[in-house]
């Protein structure tokens, strides 16, 4: 496998993402729009997880495709950024037919991001708008680090941010990763630049440090810093059911466990999308493939997120660069 062209999550045919914050609220939203609705299907593994209309991507539930995902910032108030990008759909004439109604269908997740140095002190809660802002935005790249969702996400000792990856499987299949990396444990090792995803790297896409020589040490966690939680979004241009996007999103934890150390903890809301824009057919050997490539991909955009973030205003933490600089 390598990376797409672009070595992002919009290497995958038939989506496109777009992304705004605040940098005053430090705080932000990334979505992730289909050409065309799309089967999707999520995984949870975290213990503190805050999602909106996750029931209606099980196998079981009515709805096939959604038009949209989110992935913000504002623990339970980030919620409601969906409403912005609902309403953008809704003009667009985009949604599920409903007795003679569209009614978009954007399943949303959050990460809680409140007490990392901004100000939270609205009158109104600014998340709607900054759906409608990000769904306005959205485009075929993006940028990495402190952008959306990403914006004012932390993890143990420095800043987090968003990151994307992809992959071209060798019978053609994309696969590309979205995460925005907010977590109670290091994707570095203890003090060192090394980042726990090194044996994925591709090229030098987080320093091209590679592995650590020493022996990895004991993780460190941020309590008592305030709120975690790393949400993702996997893609493929296959066709699947949304049992099948569901694995895939399965899948992809382990490259959330491989990255991020620990991850998955009952502090952390850990929860990965699936989607897929049925541009290609599914193969025996694209099934076996699929959830490594989907692993492996998420593991390389959370080291991206983090290698990416930049220092602002008013930050409790540093930056990945602000500890290593060069």
């Amino acid at each position: 496998m390598s990376p797409g062209p672009k070595n992002l999550i919009t290497d995958v045919a038939g989506l496109s993402v777009g992304q705004a914050a605040d940098e005053v609220l430090k705080s932000g939203v990334s979505v992730v729009v289909g050409d065309a609705p799309m089967v999707a299907g999520v995984h949870v593994m975290g213990g503190a997880p805050g999602t909106r209309e996750t029931d209606l991507l099980r196998p079981d539930a009515i709805v096939d495709g959604v038009d949209a995902l989110v992935l913000s910032g504002g623990s339970a108030f980030g919620l409601a950024a969906a409403d912005g990008v609902v309403a953008g759909l809704r003009r667009d004439g985009r949604g599920f037919e409903a007795a003679g109604h569209r009614v978009p269908i954007v399943p949303a997740a959050i990460l809680f991001d409140l007490a990392n140095g901004g100000d939270k002190a609205w009158a109104e809660t600014p998340y709607p708008a900054l759906g409608q802002a990000a769904y306005a935005a959205r485009t075929d790249t993006l940028e990495l680090g402190t952008h959306g969702a990403g914006y004012g996400a932390t993890i143990a000792g420095m800043k987090g941010g968003i990151g994307s990856a992809s992959a071209v499987l060798p019978s053609g299949v994309t696969v590309g990763a979205l995460v925005a990396v907010n977590a109670l444990g290091q994707v570095t090792l203890g003090d060192s630049p090394h980042f726990w995803a090194a044996p994925f790297e591709e090229g030098d896409e987080f320093g091209g440090l590679g592995n650590a020589p020493d022996k990895a040490p004991a993780p460190r966690t941020k309590m008592g810093s305030g709120g975690n939680t790393t949400i993702a979004i996997v893609a493929t241009d296959l066709t699947l059911t949304k049992a099948q996007a569901t694995r895939m999103a399965m899948a992809a934890h382990d490259g959330m466990a491989r990255a991020i150390v620990p991850s998955h903890t009952p502090m952390d809301g850990d929860l990965i999308f699936g989607c897929a824009t049925a541009q290609r057919d599914l193969s025996e050997s694209d099934t076996l493939l699929l959830g490594h490539a989907a692993a492996t991909c998420l593991a390389r955009a959370i080291a991206r997120g983090v290698f990416a973030a930049r220092a602002t205003t008013g930050d409790l933490l540093p930056s990945y660069t602000d500890i290593f600089p060069g």
